[in-house]
Order: structure tokens, then C-alpha cells, then sequence
């Protein structure tokens, strides 16, 4: 008998086991077993992630498969200049962002060294905001342009962060919920889902925020940390604005590390293969799911209790079927923004930004508003992932390594424009974040049964320790639902349930 008939008839034979059961089976004492084998598909930080919080949650003994078509990191990239390592995707992490913290600290890595560096705001014509080395005079400049905005808007995001981290208090004690909406209504009330249904601007305004301060602060901060403007909606331009503060960090020899650490510590099993489909086959009691794939341009299959699909699915950019589920598992609408990232190796042109003389030119990144003659989001002279105790920033008259975002990839005339000259260009398109509108449903983490979706998250905000939270959500979600812990699933009034259990 052939290899692939071995295969063949050892599958035939495991389902078959499945679904008919042991003749001596009961259906309570089923219920009872935990799962045999759970897939992932995705091994970026939301897959990586959630295979770590599904082992902690299910054990040693079942098999966890992680399906990953490209490269372990997803979203979390470098890219090589000069024989040194840059981000390229995700690059910095708030410090609040307890997960990632506990990653961190749980894999032994390192918090990378900071390298401090000013910030201005350039409008297309002159810069308009300009970070000193003196930070009374940068409050006084900020007060002088905007008034009390500043401190309006930290306010808001003090308010928003101190309910958003309820979900550490709840997750500890292992609730979860089956819809994004069910979550950020035990975090912020209905006021955290209105914020999903209007614009961060019509809100800031509603606070009293200044028209001038959206259009050159908040505009500059949504442009660069996600590509778009002071209309999306306010959940994810708050998660957007907290991330842009100064207490950020990221790791040392890279941010991806975490996520092919967490998959060691995990103890899971990477297939290098893209997934194709997934259908629904099982019994009356518990659903079996058959997980094909493709790899080294041969087709696979295996059979999962628990499927998490930690990838996008909006728009085909995953590419994964759904088959035989009743009803049928539509589509999912809104797209995915793009945003280019070019890092390149050269002279920036100061001149540009009103610097005639490189060496007086002060800055590390330069944000910009939202004006139709602006042709990139931001630049910014980045370090490398691994920091030694000698390194120094690049001098502005120096070749440095620049990073810049913007929405179409740069032609010749636009590279020239911010830059004297250059070595090397390396570009990459990122379907980085959802296109945020008002108007698209967030999808449910619950698909079918065993079925979840991580990555619905996404579309009230976009970021690692997001994917994290939606990671160990699903986690719980799976492992209550598992094993009947419905009291644990979608509960009200969980800040009064948390207290009682303390």
C-alpha cells in the first residue's frame, strides 16, 4: 500500500471513530473529554497568541496545530538594510498593553533600548508643530496654539483606558464573550459601541476639543498610526491616540519574536501550508471539522474539534472556504486599508522641511496633516531591532535609515523630494488595518459551534495587544463552551461579579 493510500485510510478511520464514538460512550461522559485536536489558522501575533492561552486553557495533551502560509509574525516584520534588522510592521507597544507585557517577561526577552528623538507636524508648506528639548516650553507652545485641547483629550483617553482595562479583571477570572459588541459593552456601556458608530472627530468636537487642534494633531496622529482620517470611528482613533503617547516600548531583536517564542512555549505543531477550506462534518453531539490545505503544491487534510481562524477573512484576504455549514458562512463586508512602507537608506533633503543646513535640522519623525498635496503619512529615522550600548541616532547630515509611510508607493520625483540622495529603497504594501466606516457590522467571534474568529476585532481597533485580547477570549470562549461553563459566557454587570469573587 502507497503512502498517500496509508494516509487516505488512517483518516477514514479516525473519522469514522469520531463520529460514531466508542459503543460503551455516553453522551455526558463525551462532553466531559477535552478536545483532541485544535488548528489554528494563522501564525501572526493573534494565532500565536491564541495557541498559547489554548494550551494554558486545555492542557498538554491535546494537539495544536498552527497553519501559517508565509512567514511566523504576520504583521510583526523586519526587513534587512545594511546587514542590520528594522521593523517594518508593528513597531511599538503602549505600556499599558498588559498582555504583551506578560509575553514578554513570560518568553525571558527584553524591552529594546529607547532612543529618544523630536517630533514635528508639517503641513505641506512649513512645520506647524515643533518638539523642543524643554517641556514646559512645549506645553506653553500647545496651550498657546490649542488651549485646554491637550488636556481635554487626555481626559478622554485616561477615561477610556481606565475602562478598557476591566478586560484584564474579567479575563482573569476567565469570562469571555461571543461578539466584540458583548466585550466592549462590559468594558464602557453603550457608550464604548456608540464610539464605534461615530467619527473620532465628531466626538473631540462634542468635548469641546478646537477644530485647529483635529485638523493638525489628531489628523497627523490617525495618518500615521493607521492611514486615515479624523473620521473613523472614535473606539479605534482612541486606541490609535493612546498608542501614540510617549510611554512606548518594543523588543529587543524584534516584535515577531514573540510570536515564534509563543508558539515554542506552546508546544504546537507549525504546518507550513496555506488552508484552502474548512468544512463541517461530525456528529449529533459535537462538530468535527476537516481543515484542507495546500503544501509544497500538494494537497492535505486533517480532522479538528476546535478551529480558531487567526487571519482576515474580509475580502479574500485569506482565501479560506466554508463548506457544508448551514446556514452558510457569508462573507464578510469592508476592506482592508493599505499602506505603503518604504525603508530607505540616504540623506534626507532638510531643505524640504525648511532646514537649508542638515546639521541644524532636529528631528527624528515628521508627522503630516490631511491635505491633498501631501504625498507620504510620515518619515521617520528609525533604529535598528537589536540596540547596542554604543549606538547613536544618525546624524541629519548622515545616510540614516528612514522609514516612510504613505498611501501610494513613491515614484522617483516624491523620493527625490524628501531626499538628497539614496542607497537603497525597500518597499512593502501592508493590508495593515480595516478601513474603518461606521456603517460595517463588527463580525462575531462565534462561527459555528467549535468555529471562532479571532481577527473581528480588528474592525473596533486594530493593535498587538487587541489581537491579544481577542486571542485569550477566544480561548475561554472555547474552553467554556467546551465544557458547558455557560456562566461564564456574555455575563452582565461583571465589574459588580468581579468584586464579589475578590
Amino acid at each position: 500500500m502507497s503512502l498517500t493510500l496509508m494516509r487516505a485510510a488512517a483518516v477514514f478511520i479516525w473519522v469514522i471513530y469520531r463520529v460514531l464514538g466508542e459503543p460503551s460512550s455516553t453522551a455526558s461522559a463525551a462532553e466531559e473529554q477535552p478536545p483532541s485536536k485544535i488548528a489554528v489558522i494563522g501564525a501572526g501575533i493573534s494565532g500565536s497568541a491564541a495557541a498559547y492561552y489554548l494550551r494554558q486553557q486545555f492542557g498538554l495533551d491535546v494537539q495544536i496545530d498552527v497553519y501559517e502560509k508565509s512567514a511566523v509574525g504576520g504583521r510583526l516584520a523586519t526587513i534587512t538594510v545594511n546587514n542590520q534588522q528594522y521593523e517594518s510592521g508593528g513597531a511599538t507597544i503602549h505600556s499599558l498593553h498588559l498582555h504583551m507585557q506578560d509575553f514578554v517577561k513570560e518568553l525571558g526577552l527584553k524591552h529594546r533600548r529607547n532612543i529618544a528623538g523630536k517630533t514635528a507636524v508639517f503641513n505641506g508648506e512649513q512645520l506647524i508643530l515643533e518638539e523642543t528639548d524643554w517641556y514646559l516650553l512645549d506645553l506653553f507652545r500647545l496651550w498657546y496654539r490649542y488651549g485646554i485641547s491637550c488636556l481635554r483629550l487626555q481626559m478622554w483617553l485616561e477615561e477610556i483606558m481606565e475602562k478598557f482595562m476591566r478586560i484584564y479583571k474579567y479575563q482573569a477570572h476567565g469570562y469571555a464573550f461571543t461578539t466584540v459588541e458583548e466585550l466592549l459593552h462590559s468594558l464602557g456601556g453603550d457608550r464604548f459601541i456608540n464610539m464605534t458608530r461615530r467619527s473620532v472627530a465628531e466626538s473631540l468636537l462634542e468635548l469641546g476639543v478646537s477644530q485647529r487642534f483635529v485638523d493638525e494633531v489628531i489628523a497627523a496622529v490617525m495618518r500615521t498610526s493607521c492611514g486615515q482620517s479624523v473620521s473613523m470611528p472614535a473606539f479605534a482613533g482612541a486606541m490609535s491616540l493612546a498608542g501614540a503617547q510617549s510611554n512606548l516600548w518594543a523588543v529587543e531583536g524584534g516584535n515577531k519574536l514573540i510570536c515564534s517564542n509563543l508558539l515554542k512555549l506552546a508546544r504546537t505543531n507549525l504546518v507550513e501550508a496555506r488552508v484552502t477550506s474548512v468544512s463541517l462534518h461530525g456528529s449529533e453531539n459535537k462538530a468535527l471539522y476537516q481543515v484542507k490545505y495546500e503544501q509544497d503544491k500538494e494537497q492535505g487534510l486533517s480532522f479538528y474539534d476546535i478551529v480558531v481562524i487567526a487571519a482576515p477573512l474580509h475580502q479574500g484576504m485569506t482565501n479560506v472556504s466554508f463548506e457544508n455549514f448551514e446556514p452558510p458562512i457569508k462573507d464578510f463586508p469592508g476592506q482592508y486599508h493599505h499602506t505603503i512602507t518604504s525603508v530607505i537608506h540616504g540623506y534626507l533633503n532638510s531643505s524640504y522641511f525648511g532646514f537649508d543646513d542638515p546639521k541644524l535640522f532636529p528631528f527624528a519623525s515628521i508627522l503630516t496633516t490631511d491635505l491633498p498635496n501631501l504625498f507620504f503619512n510620515s518619515i521617520e529615522n528609525i533604529c535598528p531591532v537589536n540596540i547596542s550600548d554604543g549606538f547613536r541616532r544618525k546624524q541629519p547630515q548622515e545616510a540614516a535609515i528612514w522609514k516612510v509611510f504613505s498611501q501610494e508607493p513613491l515614484i522617483k520625483h516624491e523620493l527625490k523630494t524628501l531626499f538628497r540622495s539614496y542607497y537603497s529603497v525597500q518597499v512593502t504594501d501592508w493590508a495593515a488595518y480595516p478601513h474603518y466606516d461606521a456603517s460595517v457590522t463588527v463580525p462575531s467571534v462565534v462561527l459555528h459551534d467549535n468555529l471562532y474568529y479571532v481577527n473581528g476585532i480588528e474592525w473596533a481597533a486594530s493593535s498587538m495587544e487587541m489581537a491579544a485580547v481577542a486571542a485569550k477570549n477566544v480561548a475561554l470562549l472555547s474552553y467554556n463552551r467546551w465544557f458547558q461553563y455557560l456562566d461564564m459566557i456574555d455575563q452582565k454587570d461583571l465589574m459588580h461579579k468581579v468584586k464579589t469573587e475578590l
